[in-house]
């Protein structure tokens, strides 16, 4: 074990055992202290976002007056995605336009990296509209932000999804309907796929793997814990961390008949890569999530990858 336990977690702590403590009190929705250490690298990287959204935010609307669309929400959560830490590597050829993405989801970095890589709008859970910073940096990507517990609007969240499909060339949803650990696979939820009854002309579905490595553990956004203490928790952790987006390969819906069999054909392709990624087989996950009806099958605990 490194003497250093900050350099495998990110947190600052006497030992590997007691920043263990710390992330599943944090799971539990206590709130995380952070060091002076801590405070430090928040304030940077805050410092940082904001002068990045000083020259970015004027040169889109000024852009925006001359041209439809523009590159730098796109530049922006790049470049922020790397201020927050992440080291995003692409695998794989993404498709440019008309393409449904389908992807595991371990936290609110997953829209700045993936945005940041190939431009795709989103549908993401309503609480991160909330989250300080971040939520506003999704809506300038043109995010669609649903509630997972509001069941009688799922009619026009899909028709927002619709829009959001028809205006931009690429959208991602993430259908487990929560955040995970970067350890397990949820059910994935189908009313989002709706879209695809039938589908769009020319619209192709690509499955993504996101992959955090050992380091999903530690950031991930799980459990009872609200939003603004993950963004506070993962902007005042050390170092930074490799975030590996590998798209995989696309299909037709056509060839998949309804919502449910597009479903299971992408999370198959995607709990593949997973697997073959960690070289172990799934884990169950931690928590309830009701949106997938998904019951936890045991207590958090210390996996292997959490102690090195």
């Amino acid at each position: 074990m490194n003497e250093d336990p900050g350099v495998n977690t990110g947190i600052d702590a006497p030992s590997v055992d007691q920043a263990w403590e710390l992330r599943v009190a944090a799971a539990r929705g206590e709130n995380t202290p952070i060091s002076v250490a801590g405070w430090l690298r928040l304030s940077m990287r805050a410092l940082a976002l904001m002068a990045l959204l000083i020259v970015c935010v004027p040169l889109h609307y000024g852009y925006r007056l001359l041209f439809y669309g523009s590159p730098f929400p796109m530049l922006f959560l790049r470049y922020s995605a790397r201020i927050c830490g992440a080291r995003v590597k692409v695998e794989g050829t993404h498709l440019k336009r008309d393409v449904f993405y389908i992807a595991n989801h371990i936290s609110w970095m997953d829209i700045l990296a993936m945005a940041g890589a190939c431009g795709t709008a989103f549908v993401a859970k309503a609480e991160l509209a909330q989250a300080p910073l971040v939520g506003w940096l999704a809506s300038l990507n043109r995010t669609v932000f649903v509630k997972r517990e509001n069941r009688m609007g799922v009619a026009e969240q899909i028709n927002a999804l619709k829009e959001a499909l028809a205006d931009n060339w690429a959208v991602t949803v993430f259908p487990e309907g929560t955040t995970t650990d970067g350890q397990s696979l949820l059910p994935f939820k189908t009313s989002m796929l709706s879209v695809l009854e039938p589908p769009p002309p020319g619209v192709l579905v690509q499955p993504v793997f996101l992959d955090y490595g050992a380091v999903a553990e530690w950031i991930g956004w799980i459990g009872e814990e609200g939003g603004l203490n993950n963004a506070k928790r993962v902007l005042a952790r050390r170092g930074t961390f490799e975030l590996r987006i590998t798209f995989l390969e696309p299909f037709s819906p056509e060839d998949h008949r309804g919502r449910k069999a597009i479903s299971l054909e992408a999370r198959r392709m995607i709990e593949e890569a997973l697997c073959e990624a960690l070289g172990k087989p799934l884990r169950p996950f931690a928590h309830d999530v009701a949106p997938v009806r998904y019951s936890a099958q045991k207590t958090p605990q210390p996996s292997e990858d959490a102690q090195v």
